[in-house]
C-alpha cells in the first residue's frame, strides 16, 4: 500500500487551496447540480456522484501527492470551487501529461479567482512537481475557461485538439488542448 501524502496548501493574495472539508460537500453538490456550471462538462451530478468525486479527489491525494484542491476564500473562508491537476494517461488521448484545470461556483466567475487559482497551480506544478510542461483542455466553445488559460500564458496547440468520444454529439464533442512549459 503507498503511503499517505498530506495536501500541501496553496495560499495566494485571496485564495487558500486546500484539502477538502465535509462542511465542501454541501457547496460542492449545489455546484455540481447548477446546469449552467456543467454546461461545458455534461449533465448536473447527483449529490452521491458530487460526493463520490469528492472521495476520488482525496485518494488521488493520497497516492500522487497532487490534485483537486478545495478553493475557498481567504477572507472569508468561504467555499468556492476547486483548482488542481489532473494525469492524462498516454493514449487515452491524442495528448497526455499533467492537466491544470479550475471549476467555480456562479457566484464565484468573473473575480479573476480561476486565473490567480490556475497561477497557483502552474507555479506548484513547475517548482515543487518538477513538471516541465502543463496542459489545460476544455470544449472549444468554453470561451471563459480559454480565456484564463491564455492569462495564464498557455498557448493553444491545435494539433491535440480532439474530438471526446464520450460526449454526445454536439458542441461538447470538441476539445481544445493548450499547454505551458517550464
Amino acid at each position: 500500500m503507498a503511503a499517505t501524502r498530506s495536501v500541501p496548501r496553496l495560499h495566494t493574495a485571496r485564495l487558500l487551496l486546500r484539502e477538502w472539508q465535509e462542511s465542501d460537500l454541501a457547496p460542492w453538490a449545489a455546484m455540481n447540480a447548477d446546469p449552467e456550471v456543467r454546461r461545458h462538462l455534461g449533465a448536473p451530478l447527483t449529490r452521491a456522484q458530487s460526493d463520490a468525486s469528492v472521495a476520488r479527489f482525496r485518494a488521488e491525494f493520497a497516492e500522487r501527492g497532487y490534485g483537486w484542491w478545495a478553493v475557498a476564500e481567504r477572507a472569508s473562508g468561504a467555499f468556492l470551487g476547486f483548482a488542481g491537476f489532473d494525469r492524462v494517461e498516454e493514449g487515452s488521448l491524442p495528448c497526455h501529461g499533467v492537466e491544470v484545470g479550475w471549476r467555480l461556483a456562479r457566484h464565484a466567475w468573473g473575480h479573476g479567482y480561476a486565473t490567480e487559482a490556475g497561477r497557483a497551480c502552474l507555479d506548484f506544478g513547475f517548482t515543487t512537481l518538477g513538471l516541465s510542461e502543463i496542459l489545460a483542455l476544455t470544449t472549444a466553445t468554453n470561451t471563459r475557461s480559454r480565456a484564463v488559460m491564455e492569462r495564464l500564458g498557455m498557448v493553444h496547440d491545435p494539433a491535440d485538439d480532439h474530438e471526446d468520444p464520450t460526449a454526445p454529439e454536439g458542441p461538447r464533442r470538441a476539445v481544445v488542448c493548450y499547454r505551458i512549459r517550464a
